[in-house]
């Protein structure tokens, strides 16, 4: 909306009833990540990287029970 408009930031904040500092921080923000969707406070891309990292996690885990899998069909064969 600021971007779109020939307006200053002061009338704008006055017009949508917002304190001037949080739509600067708003713009901070969207300059910091234009490709990305608003977070607000942040949480969403804490989110994603507890979610990243437990996929990990979870990778490396399937990949031990795999070794595991296997080491247990190697040392329970018969050695006759």
């Amino acid at each position: 909306y600021i971007q779109e408009q020939r307006k200053s930031m002061d009338e704008i904040a006055l017009e949508l009833n917002i304190p001037k500092g949080t739509l600067k921080n708003w713009m901070m923000t969207y300059r910091q990540f234009p490709d990305e969707p608003f977070v607000g406070s942040g949480k969403l891309r804490t989110q994603e990287k507890q979610i990243s990292e437990l996929e990990q996690k979870n990778k490396d885990l399937e990949e031990e029970i795999a070794i595991l899998k296997k080491a247990m069909h190697i040392f329970s064969k018969d050695r006759s």
